[in-house]
Parts: structure tokens; sequence; C-alpha cells
């Protein structure tokens, strides 16, 4: 006769079951600490400080600002459920800011969110959870999970409109196992009913849009504030070599940007590369952008080798379509993806996130970062 198990997948009654739920002060982890409640489980929530907002961050559309943090301390009030402040800003500011920053000034483009679910996320608050004998972590991110003889894999959420699985592509196979993302399979507008029925204040709450550290999408104000000296004018080279402007700063550019170049030619010009050791930008027509082969690195495997002979499918940009690919995974955790068809844009320091389809849906393989 087989066990029955919770809806968390454990053997335990949810009375018996401890689970730490990350609450943001969105309506999403807000309804998960809900459900969670509802279902009879023992809930601590748990919410983090990661910075010090300004006032401009303040008025802005973004998550873990202070007024999030009292948003969840209400939602905890309602349910009756303990709730923590953990205080990260240095961990977040190691962990997160100054990679980003360091990022921009190699000529890359940046992830902040994936840093953040790899560090402060799911490392630091996964040993918190550990350490309070909890049972599972919850969060409210839009990801499915499937969990088979002690094993969970990952897969892209019901809703894939709402889908993170490329933000969770960096996520360990023992953080995997203990994590429970309980949205996966609904739709969004099915969790913002769920939380106007539960009554909580944050069910018709603004989605956070911008990078909670960045005030309204202003990054290039962030690096200046912390690294004053990256804006060095320099060079703007077309394909011949030949100097054809001059930039204020490398951190102004992304691969594949065509506004703010100011420099006229007579066909659109599009930024091609990313020179950071000679502090230029290499410029061309937009047919140049197109690429086949993709150098990853720092490689995190969700599955086993075998499952990479089938079709396998890339993301290389969190809101970018799925691409059929051929992966040859190297020594030294690297590897070469070759697409099928070309793509535009490919930015180095963004996610390649590896999917392929089984009866469950499109299920996470794992990623790299890009190198070139």
């Amino acid at each position: 006769m087989n066990k029955v198990l919770n809806t968390i997948g454990l053997d335990k009654k949810p009375s018996e079951t401890k689970v730490v739920v990350a609450m943001s002060g969105g309506v999403d982890s807000s309804t998960v600490a809900a459900m969670m409640k509802k279902e009879g489980y023992d809930v601590i929530g748990i919410t983090l400080k990661l910075y010090d907002e300004g006032k401009e961050v303040a008025k802005s559309k973004q998550c873990c600002s202070g007024q999030d943090i009292m948003d969840a301390k209400r939602v905890s009030n309602k349910l009756d459920i303990e709730h923590k402040i953990l205080y990260y800003q240095n961990k977040f500011k190691q962990g997160v800011i100054d990679n980003f920053v360091e990022s921009y000034l190699k000529g890359e483009t940046p992830i902040p969110c994936v840093q953040c679910n790899q560090t402060v996320k799911f490392r630091d608050l996964f040993e918190v959870s550990k350490d309070l004998k909890a049972d599972a972590l919850v969060t409210g991110h839009y990801v499915k999970t499937i969990t088979s003889n002690n094993r969970t894999d990952m897969y892209r959420a019901i809703d894939e409109n709402r889908d993170q699985s490329y933000f969770l592509f960096n996520t360990t196979r023992e953080q995997l196992n203990y994590l429970r993302f309980p949205l996966g399979g609904m739709l969004k507008n099915e969790t913002r009913e769920i939380a106007k029925k539960l009554e909580l204040n944050v069910a018709d709450k603004p989605d956070s849009q911008d990078i909670c550290f960045v005030p309204n999408g202003d990054y290039a104000s962030v690096i200046q504030k912390l690294r004053p000296d990256s804006f060095r004018k320099g060079n703007i080279k077309n394909l011949n070599g030949d100097v054809v402007g001059v930039h204020d700063g490398i951190i102004n550019f992304t691969i594949g940007q065509r506004k703010g170049i100011k420099v006229s030619d007579k066909e659109a010009l599009y930024v091609l590369k990313i020179n950071s050791d000679k502090n230029e930008i290499i410029v061309g027509p937009k047919e140049k952008l197109a690429k086949k082969k993709i150098s990853l690195k720092q490689l995190n495997l969700l599955a086993d080798i075998k499952e990479f002979d089938q079709n396998i499918f890339v993301k290389v940009r969190s809101t970018g379509s799925l691409l059929k690919a051929k992966i040859i995974l190297k020594e030294n955790n690297t590897a070469e993806v070759n697409l099928t068809n070309s793509e535009d844009g490919i930015s180095p320091g963004q996610a390649c996130v590896f999917y392929t389809i089984d009866q469950f849906g499109h299920k996470v393989l794992g990623g790299g970062w890009i190198e070139e």
C-alpha cells in the first residue's frame, strides 16, 4: 500500500510539516504563505532586507523595498504565522550588486535576478531554513516541479508568460530537492483570485518591474554612484576598424543596441561587440548580429549527460523564445551551443538555459553563462 503524501510530496501530516515561505511582500509569495497556512502546514514567513533604498527607489515598482517588508509583515499578522526579517544588505551587495557592476565594466549584460536566487535566496535562505529544521523552503516563483524517487526536476510553469525557470537554472540539485513552488501549475490571474478570496491586502498590488536596486531602470546611475571612474570616453569603431564616433562609457551600451549610439551612417548601426580592455564599441549593420555558435562557462547541470542526446532547446534571454540547438559539453564546466537557426543580439553575461520536452512539459536540464 502506497504511503499518502501531503501536498508538497512529503510523507507527513501538514500539521507536522514545517515550511519556510520566502515572503517578498508581493501577491505571489503572500498567496503561497496563505495556501500553506490554509492547508494546515506549520508556516514561518521570512522576508529579506537586501538593500537600503533612497527616495527614488522607494517610488519605483521594485521588490524587497521597505514597503514590501511592511506588506509581508501585515500578511503574516493576518495569517497568524511567525514572521522573521533577515538583514542581508552586506551579503546582497557582495553577491549581487558588486557582480552586477563588474559585469557591466567587462562589457557584459548581467542578470542580477539569477545571482540573487543563486546567492542570498537559495544559498543563504536555504541554510537558514535548514537551521530552523524546516522540511521545505517554499517560494512564489512560477516554475513547475515533479518529484519522483526523492529527486525533483524543474519544468517551465503552466503560465508561460510568467515562467521563471530561466532565472532558476543555477539552482543546485540539493536545493531543488528541498524547494517547493506551488504556483507552477497556476495562472497569474488564479493567484490573484486566491489572494482576493483570502482578503490579502496585496491582492491588487502591481508586480515589481525593475531590478530591485536600480531605480526606474537607470542602471547607469547605480554604476556611476558606485564606480564614478568607470565613465571613460572611448572610440566607437566600424567593422573596418575606422573610428566613427566617441562614447561616454561602455557601460551605456549592450549588444544589439541601436538607440543612443549617436553615429550617422547610410544604414542603421547596431552595437556588435564591446571591447572592455580597449574601452571601445564596435558597430555595424543588423545582419552582423546574427549568431549560431555560443560559448558557455560555469555550467550548472540538472540532468544526466544522456538526456542531452534528445531534442534540445535553449533560451538565451529571459524574454526570448525557445531555440532548437545542439549542445556539446566540454571540459572545465564549459559547453558549445550550436543553434539550428541564427539569433540576433546574444550578449555575454546573459544565461543560456537548456530545455527538453517530456510527458510533463519543458524540462530544465541546466544552463551556463554566455562567454562569447
